[in-house]
């Protein structure tokens, strides 16, 4: 079977800066008096990695009560308007118009569209009326490997097809006052949101291919990650610590995938890994071996953005590229974990 050919990413945001500094102040004021721990776990804005973030809407929004029907009403409206920009961004970065598009996957888990996102994006972006669409939810952070991976199987299952992958997380509209919980508290001191997309095909000029994928669900870790839905919303679980799975059970992973992958661990050049904050990348490099500040483009993802769920890695990915593509002529290998809980990789070599 001939592999699926990265043609063109692109990415976009929300216009709304969140620096730092004022997600601390908003978040000691909402939660300081009535959740007693808070202080303790105030460092965790300073050492989130994380100089701003987009969110969706401005800051005196999250301010005011919000609920269900305004919280679908902005994920309904940004979550579009960004559906189209990142996908003219990569439809453009192909060389392609939108017409030629064949298929189309959406990745999103933090609100829901029915009609789901790629309808509403579908007569401004300029998409066929007999576009094929694969909507998908659930995914989480793992979603842009996931979604990746799914997008290239079905580029390579017809040979030819214009695959549209879009991710879109709007992780703000889970920012919850009501919610006294730790969980609560890190997701403020974390989440962003953004889009980012990417058009594959079994033809055309492309700098990667990807070959192969795999994931490893771990057993009774449904707790770990996740949503706990709600009367006002969305409110996170983390249910353990992330950084400590990472460090403990990532590498007998990382072995099921290559070798589901058909690879050495030692054929691979470059980890492009979710940034899911400082400490996961910190967790990340001591597992794969890697020296200290090896995963820059990671760093520099959260930095700027945070973490912004799915479509994270990509912009990972996307960074890297425009920096010159993968070490050597060695493979890379994406990889992110999300609810389930679970790893998910994605083998891309220099496209022939």
């Amino acid at each position: 079977m001939i592999p699926a050919r990265l043609l063109g990413l692109g990415h976009a945001n929300p216009p709304h800066d969140l620096h730092q500094d004022v997600a601390r102040d908003w978040a000691r004021v909402q939660f300081a008096e009535r959740f007693p721990v808070f202080e303790r776990m105030a460092p965790v804005f300073t050492n989130a990695g994380i100089a701003q973030r987009q969110i969706a809407r401005p800051v005196e929004w999250y301010l005011q009560p919000q609920d269900w029907a305004t919280r679908t009403t902005a994920y309904r409206e940004v979550a579009t308007a960004l559906f189209i920009e990142a996908a003219r961004d990569a439809i453009d970065a192909a060389g392609l118009a939108p017409d030629a598009i064949d298929i189309v996957v959406t990745v999103s888990s933090t609100g829901i569209a029915t009609p789901s996102l790629e309808a509403l994006a579908h007569a401004e972006l300029g998409l066929r009326t007999d576009v094929t669409r694969v909507p998908v939810f659930g995914l989480g952070c793992a979603g842009g490997v996931s979604g990746l991976a799914l997008a290239a199987r079905l580029a390579a299952a017809q040979p030819g097809a214009r695959v549209l992958l879009v991710a879109v997380e709007l992780c703000s509209l889970s920012f919850r006052a009501d919610m006294l919980s730790k969980s609560n508290v890190v997701a403020t001191a974390l989440f962003g949101d953004g889009a980012a997309a990417a058009v594959l095909s079994t033809a055309g000029p492309a700098q990667v291919a990807v070959v192969a994928a795999a994931e490893h669900l771990w057993p009774e870790t449904l707790d770990v990650m996740g949503w706990d839905v709600a009367p006002h919303g969305f409110g996170v679980i983390f249910a353990q610590s992330i950084p400590t799975l990472v460090s403990r059970h990532l590498r007998d992973a990382l072995v099921s995938l290559c070798s589901g992958m058909g690879v050495a661990e030692a054929e691979i050049g470059r980890f492009v890994c979710h940034p899911g904050g400082a400490k996961v990348i910190e967790a990340l490099e001591a597992s794969l071996n890697l020296a200290p500040g090896t995963l820059d483009a990671e760093r520099a993802v959260l930095t700027d953005h945070g973490n912004m769920s799915a479509p994270t890695v990509l912009f990972v990915l996307q960074r890297l590229l425009a920096q010159g593509g993968l070490a050597d002529d060695r493979p890379g290998m994406m990889l992110a974990l999300g609810p389930g809980f679970t790893l998910s990789g994605a083998l891309l070599r220099q496209a022939a």
